[in-house]
């Protein structure tokens, strides 16, 4: 797929000795070494969603190499509504190039299947594509927003990424969320606090089919909670049309007391679910991995995927 023709352009970038400093020197001494890493790595494509740490990266990217450095979202149905917007807006406060790329991991039936390797197949499609336009691109690497909390969990993409060469240079700086949303903070990037949004194929249960109605139901869905007020949720899909809504404990009264909870079963019904349920556990990330068998996750090292 082309390029689409947004771009985002400012005349210079800041060196490290403007840039706003962190809250303490060991924050800034991280964020020192994270620029000259990306330095290092030439010209750079960064993988970029949006989020907390891809918007660091991209930060960082720009602040060491300028306009060799582009900031690259991937666009499919699995992208929740808004956020192509956001990522382009941050992209102009940060100053970064910014390019977005047509995915089509939806054509291959590996993703589709949605074992717990999907992610594999996902990232695969992704990285592939943007190897294969760096001479476009004018890049000599590529780049992610992985971070260093991210190698104990289940992340069968980083195996993609690996194949594909891709650099994570907030795990070559041992920086940790915590240290990515404070250096966040420190730059002024307003996703500093911003809920991790993986994609939305993330919130179908393992073994159930990923597909475009599915996802947009989805989206939908979340969309009309956080237009309630919520702001960490997540809606997930399951076997027979079924939603698991997932908000902290203090704001199920939120969803539970009328108008609202008739106004919800309706509205998620009228979008295609048949059940509509609420998770007494509240809100945990990534909940679905605990449906794949333990020793699958026994048997892998960090980033390898399952077979």
């Amino acid at each position: 797929m082309g390029l689409s023709t947004t771009t985002t352009t400012t005349p210079t970038p800041q060196t490290e000795a403007t840039a706003e400093p962190g809250p303490d020197a060991g924050l800034a001494a991280r964020r020192d070494a994270l620029i000259a890493a990306i330095r290092g790595y030439g010209r750079v494509a960064v993988a970029y969603s949006g989020g907390v740490d891809s918007a660091v990266v991209a930060r960082a990217a720009y602040e060491a190499l300028g306009d060799a450095a582009v900031a690259v979202t991937a666009v499919s149905e699995s992208l929740a509504s808004g956020e192509l917007e956001e990522a382009e807006a941050l992209a102009r406060k940060i100053g970064i190039r910014h390019r977005a790329i047509r995915t089509e991991e939806f054509a291959d039936p590996n993703y589709l299947r949605n074992n717990p390797d999907r992610c594999y197949f996902c990232k695969s499609e992704l990285y592939g594509r943007l190897a294969g336009l760096m001479d476009q691109l004018e890049v000599d690497a590529i780049a992610s927003g992985a971070n260093l909390d991210d190698q104990g969990d289940h992340r069968p993409g980083m195996r993609a990424a690996g194949e594909k060469g891709v650099r994570h240079p907030l795990q070559e700086c041992g920086l940790g969320k915590a240290d990515v949303r404070a250096l966040a903070r420190a730059w002024g990037l307003p996703v500093w606090d911003k809920p991790a949004a993986p994609c939305l194929s993330s919130r179908i249960a393992y073994g159930e089919e990923v597909t475009p109605e599915r996802v947009r139901m989805v989206d939908q869905a979340e969309s009309w909670l956080r237009g309630r007020g919520l702001r960490l949720l997540r809606v997930r899909y399951h076997k027979g049309d079924m939603a698991r809504i997932e908000v902290p404990a203090e704001e199920f009264p939120k969803l539970t007391a009328d108008p609202v909870r008739s106004e919800l079963a309706a509205a998620f019904r009228g979008l295609g679910f048949k059940f509509v349920t609420l998770d007494l556990e509240g809100f945990r990330s990534g909940s679905l991995n605990d449906l794949i068998p333990p020793e699958q996750l026994l048997s892998r090292k960090p980033g390898v995927a399952a077979r």
